[in-house]
C-alpha cells in the first residue's frame, strides 16, 4: 500500500492529524505500506492525479485538498480520507494486526464548535455503518480544531514555499498571522484544559485503561490519538508539559499508549 502525508521538515516531525489517524490504523491491522511525502503546494495536483476528490471545502464551498491518502494496490482501492481509510481496513482486512477497529461501544462526546477563522470546514459525514464512530470522530475534531490557533504557527512546515501556501489557502496575510499571544493565548489554553477535562471523564469510565474499552484500542482511539500527537509536536515544551499533568496526566496516559501504533514506514 502506499500512504500520503504531509511533508514537514523531517518525517519523525510529522504532525499533521488527520494523517495521524489513518497511521495509527494502518499500524494497528499491521499493514504493509510506506509513507509518501507531499508538499503542501503540490497536494492539490497529487489528488488530482490520482483522480480523487477533494473531501472538505473552504468556507466560500471551493475544494480543500489535503491528505491522508491511501493507495492499495491489490485491490485497485484509492481511499482520499481518513475516516473512509478506516472503514476499508475494517472491511478488507477485518482479522488482521490486532483485529477489530470498530467494537460496539458507547461514544458520547460533543462540542460546540468555534473555528478559527483560517481554518478549513470540518467535513460532514452521513455514515450509517459505525455511525457512532463517525459522530465521535465529528465531535473531537470540533474540540480540537478549536483550539488548533494555539498551534497553527509551530507547523515544521518541509519548506517556505508550503509556509506561504499554506497562509494564502488560510486567508492570512503572512505566516506570522498564525501567531496566538497574550490574552487571547491564555483563554484558548485555559478552554482547552476544560475541553479535556471533559474528555478525560470519558475514559475514565473503563478504570483498567489506557484506551476507552481498556486495554482494548479501538478506532476512537485513534481518532482523539491524531489530535494528541499533533499537539505533542507543535505546543511549545513548557505548554505541553503544563498539559500532560492536567486530568489526572490524560494526555501523557494517550500519547504512550498510542507508542505501539505510531511506527513511520
Amino acid at each position: 500500500m502506499d500512504y500520503y502525508d504531509i511533508a514537514m521538515r523531517t518525517p519523525q516531525l510529522a504532525c499533521a492529524v488527520n494523517p495521524w489517524k489513518g497511521r495509527l490504523a494502518l499500524n494497528f491491522k499491521a499493514a504493509d505500506y510506506k509513507t509518501t511525502w507531499v508538499s503542501i503546494p503540490d497536494i492539490a495536483r497529487v489528488r488530482r492525479e490520482l483522480e480523487i476528490p477533494a473531501c472538505r471545502n473552504f468556507p466560500d464551498g471551493s475544494d480543500y485538498y489535503t491528505l491522508p491518502i491511501l493507495v492499495d494496490s491489490k485491490t485497485g482501492s484509492k481511499l482520499g480520507d481518513s475516516f473512509d481509510i478506516a472503514l476499508y481496513l475494517q472491511s478488507n482486512y477485518p482479522d488482521s494486526g490486532d483485529g477489530d477497529l470498530f467494537p460496539a461501544q458507547e461514544l458520547k462526546f460533543d462540542y460546540e464548535l468555534d473555528l478559527p477563522s483560517w481554518a478549513p470546514q470540518l467535513s460532514e459525514r452521513a455514515d450509517v455503518e459505525y455511525a457512532d464512530y463517525s459522530k465521535f470522530n465529528t465531535a473531537i475534531d470540533a474540540a480540537f480544531t478549536s483550539h488548533v490557533g494555539l498551534v497553527g504557527h509551530s507547523l515544521p512546515l518541509d519548506s517556505e514555499a508550503s509556509k506561504a501556501a499554506m497562509a494564502k489557502r488560510s486567508g492570512m496575510s503572512s505566516w506570522d498571522d498564525f501567531k496566538m499571544e497574550g490574552e487571547a493565548r491564555e483563554k484558548t489554553l485555559e478552554s482547552f484544559k476544560t475541553m479535556l477535562g471533559a474528555l478525560a471523564k470519558l475514559f475514565a469510565k473503563d478504570p483498567s485503561g489506557p484506551f476507552l474499552l481498556g486495554k482494548q484500542a479501538s478506532y476512537a482511539d485513534f481518532i482523539v490519538g491524531g489530535w494528541v500527537y499533533m499537539f505533542g509536536v507543535l505546543l511549545p515544551d513548557e505548554e505541553w508539559q503544563e498539559a500532560k499533568q492536567w486530568h489526572g496526566g490524560i494526555l501523557t496516559t494517550l500519547y504512550d499508549a498510542m507508542g505501539k501504533y505510531t511506527e513511520i514506514k
